[in-house]
């Protein structure tokens, strides 16, 4: 079997009738989606619901009773009002126990995107290694599709680094087997290995990192740029995630 890895740089590149049962879809929104979503389950959240605006979420939060669940999110950048900062630090104080209902501008809105696909993985720096192992240990013949999520149809430098990551931790799992790496995948791989040991460097020079930092979000960065400190797999389970 050949393992067939594509990735996308960002969200604006996915084609949804591409989507499904033959693909696997594994979704990076680094800063910050994707990490806090990771982190909010391991910190005890009983779920994440990702959303794909303020007024979904709000629709969403209706079905339950205020004590069951929390609600984050940012449109553009802003955390909205009356919403928790999506990032995973501050998050991370309010999950345990409940049902998180997630909106963000990239990460949550690229993570729906997938929602025909066989399975979808939600990856970070901090669990990357778990999701190759999870992806390589079931892997059936699928086409990996690795997604950047990218900030409002730009490129992001923290998503393509952390697809490198993802890529290398696959390769080093597939060794008995061929593994066909699109372009985008090779160079995202031979990115990662020329930056290896400089994640929190990488983050924080990026727009988004740069953004973050004006904001006061420099320990949110050190955080996320830490690599395999989580042994957690989520994957979006219907229109939740868990793991």
């Amino acid at each position: 079997m050949k393992m067939k890895i594509n990735l996308l740089m960002k969200k604006e590149e996915i084609d949804t009738e591409k989507i499904d049962q033959t693909k696997i879809a594994v979704v990076l929104d680094i800063l910050m989606a994707t990490t806090s979503i990771t982190a909010a389950l391991a910190e005890g959240a009983k779920s994440v619901i990702p959303v794909l605006n303020e007024a979904e979420a709000i629709s969403e939060k209706k079905k339950y009773n205020d004590k069951e669940v929390c609600i984050a999110g940012e449109a553009g950048g802003f955390v909205i009002d009356g919403f928790l900062t999506p990032v995973p630090l501050s998050l991370c104080k309010y999950v345990q126990g409940k049902k998180v209902i997630l909106s963000t501008t990239n990460g949550t809105v690229a993570i729906r995107s997938t929602l025909q696909a066989k399975k979808t993985y939600i990856a970070s720096l901090l669990n990357s290694v778990a999701v190759a192992k999870d992806i390589t240990s079931h892997y059936n013949n699928e086409s990996i599709l690795i997604i950047c999520a990218g900030s409002s149809g730009q490129f992001c430098l923290e998503d393509f680094y952390g697809a490198g990551y993802l890529i290398n931790e696959l390769i080093k799992r597939t060794e008995d087997q061929k593994i066909e790496l699109s372009d985008s995948a090779k160079s995202a791989k031979l990115f990662y290995r020329a930056y290896f040991d400089q994640a929190e460097r990488i983050l924080s020079q990026s727009g988004v990192g740069q953004m973050l930092i004006k904001e006061g979000f420099h320990k949110d960065i050190k955080f996320t740029s830490q690599k395999n400190i989580m042994n957690l797999v989520p994957k979006l389970n219907g229109h939740q995630i868990i793991f």
